[in-house]
């Protein structure tokens, strides 16, 4: 049975906690910098609450939920128990910008390091987890530690060099497709439809066009072009898209969280 210790409970790692607890060999370890959601989530999960020491003491794999700048400080604070353990934990990072070598550097080289860019659809199992391996880490961890996180969704082993291109398209791409989502919504409402009915039509929408790109391997604008009958209503739609550089501005938001991820790594 692997313990998994969580320090940071937020949005992503409560996500991640919830996604490894849908596996019963799974030992939950959760630790926050408010005590009290530690807390109600190991109820939700059958976890335990933990202070960050007793995470880092016990679990096989340490995840490291906090954010980019508080991650010296935190791991500062751990460092003493990562480097006395003789049986070396798997780091799991998530720190946006922060690479490999940094995070040993940080806890003290003893540990090997999963660099991982999951994104919240973990939470429901549909998650896209991006993640790059370090040198010091044996096969074996790795293959425990897709086994324990399989309840997250959907895993690709890339280049660390690609993690920050890689993150920009799936773990802040959530945002974006939310926001499409409630655009699609109120342009239900705006034509007649109940608020709660035009949301799940969006919602859904969504998932299965997602699902058909992935199960089909057919090009997205083969997919579109399939829609749009000749004359109809759905190619004017597209055009009206088109008109307001749709497109180009969703290119635009990818690079943009591309090029803040590059700073925060700075």
């Amino acid at each position: 049975m692997p313990v998994l210790g969580f320090i940071g409970t937020g949005n992503m790692g409560g996500a991640l906690a919830r996604a490894a607890g849908k596996r019963a060999d799974n030992e939950l370890l959760l630790a926050n910098r408010s005590p009290a959601k530690a807390e109600a989530l190991a109820e939700e999960l059958g976890g335990r609450a933990v202070s960050n020491r007793e995470a880092a003491a016990r679990a096989d794999f340490l995840f490291l939920g906090v954010k980019p700048h508080l991650l010296p400080e935190m791991l500062a604070g751990i460092r003493e128990v990562l480097t006395a353990r003789a049986d070396r934990p798997v780091l799991v990072s998530m720190a946006a910008g922060t690479g490999i070598d940094r995070v040993r550097e940080l806890s003290g080289g003893a540990c090997p390091v999963i660099r991982i860019m999951p994104n919240t659809p973990c939470a429901v199992g549909e998650g896209m987890i991006l993640y790059a391996c370090g040198e010091a880490l044996p096969p074996e961890a790795e293959q425990t530690f897709l086994r324990a996180m399989a309840g997250a969704g959907r895993f690709a082993r890339i280049e660390e060099r690609l993690i920050d291109a890689g993150s920009a398209v799936s773990g802040c791409g959530p945002a974006f497709a939310d926001l499409f989502i409630e655009a699609l919504a109120d342009g239900g409402v705006a034509c007649g439809l109940p608020r709660a009915l035009a949301q799940e039509l969006a919602a859904q929408m969504a998932v299965g066009a997602a699902r058909l790109v992935l199960e089909t391997g057919r090009h997205p604008g083969e997919l579109k072009d399939a829609v749009c009958s000749p004359g109809g209503s759905t190619i004017q739609g597209v055009r009206a898209l088109e008109r307001a550089g749709f497109r180009a501005a969703v290119m635009d938001a990818v690079i943009a969280a591309y090029e803040k991820t590059l700073e925060l790594g700075k």
